[in-house]
């Protein structure tokens, strides 16, 4: 082939490449080099086609005989520079990038394609220089603007991200890559449905996009949209099978709907292709813990713990574990983790008290943390605490102010968000267990420690004596907020069963009533509801006072009513918090409580059939 012909080949190869008719292309290619196997443009031209069709090795090989035969050319170099990068071979990426700014300080391109290398070595600062350089050189550079925001975004500067994917998709809106980085930021925001149409577009752009897919299933999930969020995380996931991070938010999405068998075949599936994923092996345990099966469990939390020292969740889950199989003595040591993994620790000038230091004469600052009910359960610590000789200060809830305020023990209450006075030594409240040893056989059940005001007994003494005995109160929810609520709240027509009992006066003593609750009470005439007249739990604790029985799921009118030594029945979810543990129906915490337990996981009706026929033989003081 002549050299004029050698030229018309190469320049309709090219054009062909252009129209993606890459066969025919690739053709015309080979044929130049069998003429002359040193042909730069025929070289450089193959290389960038066979990439294009995936075979980055080859491509490789083809872009380096270019540059044997054009070692100054240096769009070349940043060309080789992104074919090893696309095999995950940074380092070799990046001298390949050099050696192209080396050669033209001003190409654009090279200066971003040098920072994404780097930011994907973790060297996220050095990417954000080069990804400037490359918009001071060429600001409407689309590539540069997403690739800045990545780089930012993994700095811990979402805000600042998002003003660059803005850019990216201002400059180039079908950039698929940059909307879904969008979502990205956003979502570290806080901002889920803003997330959810960054990634939504981003799909439009690229349907088979598996990392939107992916995305998307992490802002639906943050929005409590988890079936949603299962569809996208399965089109990921075939796309790509193995990613074992997608199968472990799958799994989570299914233990929040409660769907745990499936969870945990896809926990199992993710540690079969990873077995050191900690957070797949603390998932798994607790969908285990989820089905009662906590000996299973433990080793799963721990050897999660192992892997991850820092992964508070881990420790903790353990610790819960141990706690409601009834071992205190490794169970409350990890609990700890609580501080660290459910909420913001405390920090005080004044140190921490542990339990072994003296205390008498000292004011100690106990703070309540978690929910009403914690509070409610751990004060029976108080009056220990005082009894060495301790002048304590309370920060608890505002609710529980006016409850709380009648213990004798306690020598100053505050709200919570109020000023503190001056204090010797602080401890959580939840830590005082560990502080005092306790032991399943030492857990301190004396009771009652909780008292209604006697004025507020008077406020509603009229209203509970005009039902007719036995009085009844009956809470059936707690907190929808609440992580564990779907497992431990009933909706209330499946009480309706027990609320049709002849014969007794009940008392509806839920706070928030949700959807169509209000409508169903008004329909059972010998319930009265008081959730709008209830001002606070001193209120409450006044009725609690006057009725001869409480019903009620794990919420904190069971250790409102449990404090207060009256009688109560309680029914637990199927795997209970560890303050009911497990197959027990007494609780060694509150003498008075009687536990309904289920049978099997959300079996909310033969819970409530075996409360109705024991009501039926229930009289006062009985």
């Amino acid at each position: 082939m002549a050299r004029n012909g050698l030229a018309q080949a190469l320049q309709h190869a090219f054009l062909l490449q252009q129209q993606g008719r890459l066969a025919e292309a690739e053709k015309l290619l080979r044929g130049v080099l069998e003429h002359d196997r040193s042909n730069f443009p025929a070289l450089y031209g193959l290389a960038v086609l066979r990439s294009r069709l995936g075979d980055l090795e080859e491509a490789v090989r083809l872009m380096r005989r270019a540059l044997n035969q054009n070692p100054r050319m240096a769009g070349a170099h940043n060309d080789l520079g992104g074919m090893l990068e696309a095999l995950g071979r940074h380092e070799e990426a990046i001298e390949r990038y050099k050696r192209a700014l080396a050669l033209d300080p001003g190409l654009a391109m090279a200066h971003t394609n040098l920072g994404r290398a780097l930011q994907a070595l973790g060297r996220a600062e050095e990417a954000v220089s080069h990804h400037e350089r490359a918009l001071a050189l060429k600001p409407d550079l689309a590539d540069a603007q997403n690739n800045l925001g990545v780089a930012l975004q993994a700095l811990g500067r979402p805000e600042a991200a998002g003003s660059h994917f803005e850019r990216a998709v201002a400059l180039e809106p079908g950039f698929a890559e940059a909307h879904n980085n969008l979502g990205n930021a956003a979502r570290a925001l806080g901002r889920h449905e803003e997330a959810v149409r960054h990634h939504k577009r981003a799909l439009a752009l690229r349907p088979d996009y598996p990392e939107a897919q992916y995305n998307l299933g992490k802002a639906l999930q943050a929005l409590d949209r988890h079936e949603e969020a299962i569809r996208h995380y399965e089109a990921m996931l075939a796309l790509q099978p193995e990613h074992v991070d997608a199968l472990n938010n799958l799994g989570n999405a299914l233990q929040a709907l409660n769907r745990h068998a499936p969870a945990i075949a896809r926990y199992e599936q993710a540690l079969a292709i990873r077995p050191d994923h900690a957070e797949a092996l603390n998932n798994l345990g607790n969908a285990l813990q989820a089905l009662n099966r906590h000996e299973e469990a433990i080793p799963l939390h721990a050897r999660a713990r192992r892997l991850q020292p820092e992964n508070a969740w881990a420790q903790l889950n353990e610790g819960l574990a141990h706690l409601v199989s009834g071992d205190f003595e490794r169970g409350l040591p990890l609990y700890e983790a609580r501080l660290r993994a459910e909420q913001k620790p405390r920090s005080f000038a004044a140190p921490r008290w542990h339990g072994e230091e003296e205390i008498a004469g000292k004011t100690i600052l106990i703070h309540a943390e978690q929910g009403l009910g914690d509070t409610l359960h751990f004060a029976r610590y108080l009056p220990l605490l005082a009894a060495r000789g301790a002048r304590i200060v309370l920060e608890a809830q505002r609710p529980l102010v006016p409850l709380l305020r009648g213990m004798r023990s306690i020598t100053e209450i505050v709200a919570q968000g109020e000023a503190l006075p001056d204090f010797d030594c602080h401890a959580p409240l939840l830590s005082l267990p560990l502080a005092f040893g306790t032991r399943l056989d030492t857990i301190p059940a004396e009771v009652p420690y909780l008292a209604a005001p006697p004025e507020r007994i008077e406020r509603w003494r009229a209203l509970v004596e005009a039902a007719p005995r036995p009085r009844v109160g009956v809470v059936w929810a707690g907190n929808p907020s609440n992580t564990f609520d779907r497992r431990r709240s009933m909706p209330l027509e499946r009480l309706v069963p027990l609320l049709e009992t002849p014969g007794i006066g009940f008392f509806a003593l839920q706070k928030e009533l949700r959807p169509g609750d209000a409508q169903r009470l008004a329909r059972l005439p010998n319930v009265v509801a008081l959730s709008e007249q209830l001002e606070d739990f001193a209120d409450t604790a006044a009725v609690v006072a006057q009725l001869d029985l409480v019903i009620t799921v794990c919420t904190s009118m069971a250790h409102l009513a449990g404090g207060m030594g009256r009688p109560m029945w309680v029914m637990p979810p199927f795997s209970a918090d560890f303050r009911w543990f497990r197959q027990r129906t007494d609780s060694p915490w509150y003498p008075t409580a009687r536990l309904f337990r289920q049978n099997s996981f959300g079996d909310w009706d033969s819970t409530v059939a075996s409360a109705t026929r024991a009501l039926g033989d229930f009289s006062p003081g009985g």
